[in-house]
């Protein structure tokens, strides 16, 4: 098994910014096995998260089955905001790496005493997951409406349905619709994947800004570009697979990516220097 190198130096001492670690290529494969390990030891309560978002995504698309771009947003919105859906997933890893019950109690903890990690009610660390879940449905939105006005503009025929989209866009014989579509979609999810692939668990998990987080996740990613590529493309990958499969791979996968990301936020960031955000609960009561 890889050992992560010592971490890197701050960028910013005065505020504590967690330092970051580099990885091997092949780390992120690690993750995904001891996701796994976890939902084992966790049990029907792991997968019942997989369940959950597998039934929204299935009744985005019985609602929006016959109207392309709202079915296109529904379902970009749903994975952009994933990261903070995971967030009782992080806590439950979190409880096995410390040696306590990962239970239901952990999750109803996670969802309805989240305040009580605050200590200043009216400071914006109180509001950091409904900040973030808003910012990333607002760059989903954004996705959404570039694809339709892109696809809008060049495409051949009107698209209004899913098929029609694989007919005249995926599988066009001429131009490049479908490769500038992909480019584009590539631009504007590099800096979204950049922004979150540590942010959540780490706000969970330590008292730290918004901006800290998000700073502390692009400064991962920019230590390990080649490392992190891979986990992009197993996430982009199994994402895929779920979608794929009726939907029903999705009760696996979301709760394999979500306990993987803990640890990926555990191997690539170094938090000694900062206190617990339930150790300063504690303190504050």
């Amino acid at each position: 098994m890889h050992t992560p190198s010592p971490p890197l130096p701050a960028t910013s001492p005065s505020r504590a910014t967690p330092g970051v670690r580099t990885i091997a290529l092949t780390q992120p494969m690690h993750w995904v096995i001891l996701a796994w390990r976890d939902m084992a030891r966790c049990g029907w309560i792991s997968f019942a998260h997989g369940l959950v978002l597998a039934l929204v995504g299935a009744v985005i698309l019985a609602v929006a089955h016959d109207r392309f771009w709202l079915l296109a947003g529904a379902l970009s919105g749903f994975l952009v905001v994933a990261p903070v859906l995971a967030t009782s997933l992080y806590a439950l890893s979190r409880a096995l790496e410390r040696g306590e019950k990962a239970d239901v109690g952990v999750v109803l903890k996670t969802w309805l005493n989240w305040q009580n990690n605050h200590i200043n009610k009216w400071g914006n660390d109180y509001w950091c997951l409904v900040q973030f879940g808003a910012l990333l449905a607002l760059a989903g939105t954004g996705w959404v409406l570039t694809s339709a006005a892109l696809i809008t503009l060049l495409a051949p025929v009107p698209i209004t349905t899913p098929l029609a989209f694989i007919q005249h866009v995926v599988l066009a014989r001429d131009g490049f619709l479908f490769e500038l579509w992909l480019a584009l979609g590539g631009v504007l999810a590099a800096p979204i994947f950049a922004s979150t692939a540590v942010a959540m668990p780490l706000l969970l998990d330590r008292r730290v800004t918004l901006m800290q987080a998000v700073l502390t996740s692009w400064r991962a990613v920019l230590a390990n570009p080649m490392p992190m590529a891979f986990w992009a493309a197993l996430i982009m990958g199994f994402t895929l697979l779920g979608l794929g499969s009726a939907l029903l791979g999705l009760i696996a996968v979301m709760p394999m990516l979500g306990h993987a990301s803990w640890h990926a936020y555990r191997d690539l960031v170094d938090v000694s220097a900062l206190p617990e955000r339930d150790a300063l609960a504690k303190d504050a009561r």
